[in-house]
């Protein structure tokens, strides 16, 4: 069992044991709510040989990912050896491990519809239940996509899969570039890509979509950002942060459109033009505004004219504009062009940008904040559940060949995934000494849930 520290966060990633105990495999096993997809394995099967029953071989892909093992080999070598670890899954005896050419078999049938959306089911269920004992899980969420490596079947094989909806392993590049647009480092891949949204504080993923190689960010959000809403509380979801691949006019729009704050920087396609001026501001105006959106105002009475940033007051929802006043007044120093700006102002020039001119433009956060800047950083929290997915729990295996094995072993990693995340919240604290355990209101609530959840699956069955 897991034991974590008053201290630490509710869900302390670090604090996932490196060899997990077998009272901690049982409970991640208990937290899995597979009863559904269990059923239509079996139904799937139907009267055909049953040496290896459907529960044993889902066991053992969960002990895979669960235990880090690279192989599956190295897992049923460890089921071999382990009458304790064999127990748990429902093998009786040695002779009943599986053998290798099953699993790949079996993951071949999990990739298969309906089995593919009920184990995607299960990933979201896991996530509704924490999205309601969690009050502020998703509320910053943050999103990227990252390479995973694989490999394709022969055309025919994979022609079944194109058939079926699935997508192809491809080859992909991904390009960094500089401020002047200079590539700086490239990286190339043959396989597919995940694209995830997460949840920026407790390093959560909250929707997952797996797609080829040639697929955009901004294209995928709106479905990944579907999938996540669906998963949390009615408006859950607050901020949601993204690097340039998602700067686009219908990303914008969609985020706009559900009242969520885009932490999103802008891409340099201005070339001509540094600045322009704003709509409904003719040339008598001092006021103008960046590529990025940030709005300046000339001191036009120095010479040369002086460029100043104008202070950010706020967003006005009701009217649906960003508030900037004159910087000179708003901080306390003497512009040269107070006497003509702030004439019979009290406090100073006063200048609203309508949003709706230009939504990428003009986010409800501008970006020439603080506050963006400080909320941008947490889309590194993808960059870490990445790399937790890749080193921890093996979803850049590089080996697995056809995309109904790889669609199966990465949603199994990512159900592992919700379930540790289960158990870390629900885990007892401690409090000084080894003796004192505390559960918390959250875990009490999440420990009801899975026991009331495996009571029904037992009236059930």
């Amino acid at each position: 069992m897991m034991i974590v520290h008053a201290a630490k966060p509710l869900f302390a990633w670090d604090c996932l044991e490196d060899s997990p105990s077998l009272r901690s495999i049982k409970h991640l096993l208990q937290s899995l709510p597979d009863a559904k997809l269990l059923r239509s394995l079996r139904a799937a099967r139907g009267k055909g040989r049953n040496d290896y029953p459907v529960h044993v071989l889902w066991g053992v892909v969960i002990l895979r990912v669960a235990l880090r093992h690279l192989t599956t080999e190295a897992t049923l070598a460890e089921l071999l050896r382990n009458e304790g670890l064999r127990r748990l899954i429902g093998i009786e005896s040695e002779s009943g491990v599986p053998k290798k050419w099953n699993i790949s078999r079996f993951e071949d049938v999990l990739g298969r519809e309906p089995h593919r959306r009920l184990l995607k089911e299960l990933f979201d269920g896991l996530i509704r239940r924490l999205g309601v004992a969690v009050a502020d899980l998703g509320r910053d969420a943050a999103g990227d996509s990252t390479a995973l490596s694989a490999r394709r079947k022969g055309e025919g094989a994979a022609q079944e899969e194109i058939d079926e909806g699935l997508p192809q392993a491809t080859g992909g590049r991904k390009e960094y570039k500089d401020d002047q647009g200079n590539v700086t480092k490239a990286f190339e891949w043959f396989g597919f890509k995940i694209h995830l949204l997460v949840d920026v504080k407790h390093e959560v993923v909250l929707g997952y979509e797996i797609t080829d190689t040639k697929a955009g960010d901004g294209e995928m959000l709106p479905t990944v950002l579907e999938q996540a809403e669906a998963n949390l509380p009615a408006n859950r979801i607050e901020t949601l942060a993204y690097d340039k691949a998602a700067d686009s006019q219908e990303v914008h729009q969609v985020l706009s459109g559900k009242g969520i704050t885009p932490l999103i920087q802008i891409r340099a396609l201005w070339e001509a033009e540094p600045e322009r001026m704003l709509p409904g501001h003719d040339g008598t105006s001092n006021v103008v505004y960046k590529e990025d959106g940030t709005i300046y105002c000339y001191d036009k009475v120095s010479d040369p004219p002086l460029q100043h940033k104008m202070a950010y007051i706020g967003h006005e929802p009701e009217r649906g504009t960003l508030k900037y006043r004159c910087p000179a007044m708003h901080e306390g120093w003497d512009c040269p062009m107070a006497k003509i700006c702030n004439a019979g102002k009290s406090y100073g020039k006063t200048v609203r940008v309508d949003r709706r001119l230009d939504p990428r433009r003009f986010p409800s956060l501008p970006r020439a904040t603080k506050k963006f800047e400080r909320m941008y950083k947490g889309r590194t929290a993808v960059e870490r559940v990445n790399s937790r997915l890749k080193v921890f729990w093996g979803v850049d295996d590089g080996n697995v060949r056809g995309s109904r094995r790889f669609v199966a072993q990465v949603g199994v990693v990512l159900a592992v995934h919700a379930a540790f995340a289960t158990l870390l919240a629900s885990a007892p604290r401690r409090e000084g000494t080894m003796g004192k355990l505390k559960l918390s209101p959250i875990a009490e609530a999440l420990r009801a849930k899975v026991t009331a959840e495996n009571s029904e699956t037992s009236v059930a069955h």
